[in-house]
């Protein structure tokens, strides 16, 4: 009797250890959820981390800080996304620190690149695999040689979407932050003061709004009020598309909202950002990211 209830209670002993066993694989291994009722006292970790551990940059000339350091000339040192430059502590630098951010912070952006060009910088910063992408991008897509010439907002919203979907195949819990379109007649108003600025714009900087920029006229009126109809138009795909997938946040118009003056402005074309504006973005993405709900 005594040796048939010890063997009763080992084979209890083994079965629940085979047990416990099968659930810890369960809850801890890879993507699969743990079994009901396995994990009743943890709490449920955070869809958002406030704090990830490395950043990929896609976008267009602002990211690359075109016209910050140089005329007509990139400048990736000051971006407001992964930059070194102490003045500007970029987005990188204040998330993972100036070594951290020189070791895994990329940026994929590309001076001149348009809604159109995202999927392929998409796919490229997946191979770093970070945990969180910046995205901003859509000036371009509004600065053209004409408003008819504009990308239109069904294609905007398709190419934002396939960017998306091309991150989100390869990575499908990476982060991601999207900065609203800037406003660009604001641009336009603040840099039309300054006649070296009007002269580098003649060499093609965003015709759409700033070209004949001391014209007040209907047509030269017309013409802005177009362009900026559909940076706004621009903002509200952004806000959308980024709304529907739980890992991404939008800067709820803090870019766009942002009252850029000329220390804000490169004093090369007095349209992209300085160093000082460089910061005024990092700080913007850095305030968005960190915050403990998103912007709504």
């Amino acid at each position: 009797m005594r040796n048939r209830s010890h063997r009763s209670r080992a084979v209890l002993a083994v079965a629940a250890a085979a047990l416990l066993g099968v659930a810890g694989c369960d809850a801890s291994g890879g993507d699969s959820p743990a079994p009901r009722g396995t994990t009743a006292n943890a709490l449920p970790s955070p869809t958002w981390d406030r704090s990830p551990r490395s950043v990929a940059a896609v976008g267009d000339s602002i990211t690359r800080g075109f016209d910050a350091c140089a005329v007509l000339s990139d400048c990736p040192e000051v971006s407001w996304a992964t930059g070194s430059d102490a003045q500007v502590r970029s987005l990188a630098v204040r998330l993972l620190g100036k070594a951290g951010a020189a070791e895994h912070s990329w940026n994929y952006a590309v001076t001149g690149a348009r809604m159109a060009d995202l999927p392929g910088q998409m796919a490229q910063a997946a191979t770093s695999k970070p945990e969180l992408v910046t995205v901003m991008a859509g000036a371009n897509d509004a600065c053209r040689s004409s408003t008819s010439a504009m990308t239109s907002v069904a294609d905007f919203r398709a190419e934002f979407e396939d960017a998306m979907d091309t991150l989100r195949s390869a990575l499908p819990k990476t982060q991601v932050y999207v900065s609203s379109v800037p406003d660009l007649k604001r641009l336009w108003s603040q840099g039309r003061t300054n006649p070296l600025g009007k002269q580098v714009w003649k060499l093609g900087i965003c015709p759409s709004m700033l070209g004949d920029p001391d014209s007040l006229g209907s047509a030269a009126t017309l013409r802005r009020a177009k362009v900026q109809d559909r940076v706004e138009e621009y903002n509200k795909v952004l806000q959308e598309v980024c709304a529907k997938d739980r890992r991404c946040r939008f800067d709820g118009n803090a870019v766009f909202d942002y009252r850029f003056g000329t220390d804000q402005l490169s004093h090369w074309d007095w349209f992209h950002p300085s160093k000082d504006g460089q910061a005024r973005l990092a700080e913007i993405a850095y305030r968005t990211i960190t915050a403990r709900k998103p912007v709504t």
